[in-house]
């Protein structure tokens, strides 16, 4: 399809495409408010800390971005250290997730700080967590999106995910730099967020309100989750950071391992 044939498209549709398109590159992982903007993200520390081929990719991003958003995403009542537990273990959130039907997205751990991810929309994509601190982390993303109208576009995206935690409450913001690799659909999204931006948002807030749910799911004293939890096939260690930030989880886990010995007898 031409270029020219965009326009003759349903402008919802299109619009709700190229939102998403500009978008997808976060959804695993999930406007510049805190972060200022300059030749290098002053949050990261030093740029030689990254591989060149990361550092060159970041600088992209953070000179050019397509995009600039701010989301404040739904609080969760848990501890921070729940909170940050999920987010640490995406594969974790996401097939939690499936299970109680809160999304449809899956995540595989690469390793301890990467992860491929499929939204199950037609956006897959890679990411990397560049820092880590308590109430921080710092994550790039590449990805495509792949849509009827605009076929497939690349992009990537440096998003700050900053957790407060007020009383018994988690208060997640997001800030996300996303830069579009093809130059008609980069401008569209310019043009398009400016009316439709709240859409960009929703986006955006899906992965936290996704977060938020499973780490609340998680806290219920008869929710269930510590006995999914020790069923699912997962890493040990990957297994192990949730039951750190979820002490009762352990004690689940010991019960179903003997309710299992003393069936085998």
């Amino acid at each position: 399809m031409g270029r020219g044939g965009l326009f003759k498209r349903e402008p919802r549709h299109l619009t709700q495409e190229l939102l998403a398109a500009a978008t997808a590159v976060l959804a695993f992982a999930t406007d510049a408010g805190s972060v200022p903007i300059g030749p290098w993200p002053s949050v990261l520390g030093s740029r030689e800390a990254f591989s060149p081929e990361v550092s060159a990719a970041v600088e992209r991003i953070w000179i050019n971005p397509t995009l600039r958003r701010t989301v404040n995403g739904p609080p969760a009542r848990v501890p921070l250290e729940v909170y940050a537990a999920f987010v640490d273990t995406p594969e974790v959130t996401a097939a939690a997730a499936r299970f109680r039907n809160l999304g449809s997205y899956h995540v595989q751990a690469i390793d301890d700080d990467r992860y491929r991810g499929d939204d199950g929309g037609g956006a897959r994509g890679v990411s990397q967590v560049l820092r880590r601190e308590r109430q921080r982390r710092i994550i790039f993303s590449e990805g495509t999106h792949t849509g009827p109208f605009l076929g497939t576009i690349s992009g990537s995206a440096l998003t700050v995910l900053d957790l407060e935690q007020h009383g018994d409450r988690v208060n997640p913001t997001l800030t996300a730099y996303v830069h579009i690799e093809d130059r008609v659909a980069a401008a569209l999204a310019q043009v398009l967020v400016a009316s439709f931006g709240f859409l960009a948002d929703r986006k955006l807030a899906e992965g936290l309100r996704v977060t938020a749910g499973v780490a609340e799911w998680a806290v219920e004293p008869s929710g269930g989750f510590c006995e999914w939890l020790a069923r699912e096939p997962l890493p040990a260690a990957r297994r192990h950071r949730i039951v750190a930030a979820l002490p009762s989880c352990a004690r689940a886990r010991a019960q179903l391992g003997a309710d299992a010995s003393a069936g085998a007898r």
